[in-house]
């Protein structure tokens, strides 16, 4: 029987914190690495601990300061890749640049498959994530893509609504896929906010289809980046008779600007983030829901060569 290669953790300045609880849960330290930078702004990646024949996991989330995050993760891979390491798996909790997964004009970019080229290159064996704001995104790697999502985190941290005139609202088309498994998951009705000019900026336009009128709404998002969206369905759910009790809920809490402000609105009762991206501000209304042990538990399977589609983590919603 082949003997199975040490398994090395390393992790740059993306999420710290949440590298090392990912790192607690695998009971596995973090390696000896020093990042830093020159006065000129290069980054310096200097491996402290032997990798060679090691399968290698290295944890960045590519939330701001994006750049940095992204060049630190590419210079951190090539290091690692010319010491020999026997194969590298890239977690990143947050992917940066998968709002621009297409062309909408004829001369538009496509940054996502930029970066995707750019950690493949670098050396990248494997990418792990949580919920990419496309799908199409796992296609734009010729390596395999493990998307975890956070549908069980989200659903078990909101079941104690179950049965409370619940109804789970999707902003916009683009949530409908995570906000229907929620919706599922915690047997409640799906409204979808749409409005007729095709943006969803202006409560006075906006509608839904599915009924919120005497309901407490939970809006469901991927991601939360100037908080526009949230704030103008907050005020359309209001107009269309909603109870006044609305909890809005975010796998990646981006928070540009004044994002927190134009969310937190007096009817906004409970804003829930999971861990992907820092949380550093102190608001009494907002949670944070913690990513470690799903992260930890996919590193493990990946490692064993175990499938991840059976992943079950404790205090798991049913079906």
């Amino acid at each position: 029987m082949r003997q199975r290669r040490p398994l090395k953790l390393f992790a740059g300045n993306g999420n710290p914190a949440l590298a090392q609880r990912i790192a607690s849960a695998l009971g596995v330290p973090l390696g000896d690495l020093m990042v830093r930078r020159f006065s000129d702004g290069e980054v310096r990646v200097e491996c402290h601990e032997t990798v060679r024949g090691c399968d290698v996991f290295v944890i960045q989330s590519l939330c701001p300061p994006i750049h940095d995050n992204l060049m630190e993760l590419l210079i951190l891979l090539d290091a690692l890749r010319r010491a020999s390491a026997a194969r590298l798996t890239v977690v990143i909790p947050y992917y940066a640049y998968a709002r621009q997964e297409k062309k909408s004009t004829p001369r538009d970019p496509v940054p996502a498959k930029v970066v995707a080229d750019m950690l493949t290159t670098a050396g990248a064996h494997r990418v792990i994530t949580m919920d990419l704001h496309a799908e199409a995104i796992t296609g734009f790697f010729h390596i395999p893509v493990d998307d975890l999502s956070a549908l069980s985190l989200l659903a078990h941290h909101f079941i104690r609504l179950r049965g409370e005139n619940l109804v789970v609202v999707a902003p916009d088309a683009g949530a409908v896929r995570l906000a229907r498994a929620v919706a599922q998951k915690l047997a409640a009705p799906l409204a979808v906010a749409y409005a007729r000019s095709g943006r969803t900026e202006n409560p006075a336009h906006i509608r839904f289809a599915g009924d919120v009128e005497g309901l407490k709404p939970l809006i469901i998002e991927d991601m939360i980046v100037t908080g526009k969206r949230v704030e103008s369905c907050v005020k359309a759910l209001i107009r269309q008779g909603c109870i006044p009790e609305i909890r809005v809920a975010a796998t990646h809490g981006v928070l540009a600007g004044d994002a927190l402000l134009r969310v937190m609105q007096p009817e906004v009762v409970e804003l829930a983030l999971t861990d992907t991206i820092p949380q550093h501000h102190q608001h009494p209304r907002v949670t944070v829901i913690p990513t470690a042990h799903l992260f930890a538990e996919a590193i493990r399977r990946v490692y064993h060569d175990r499938t991840l589609d059976t992943i079950v983590l404790p205090h798991t919603v049913g079906d």
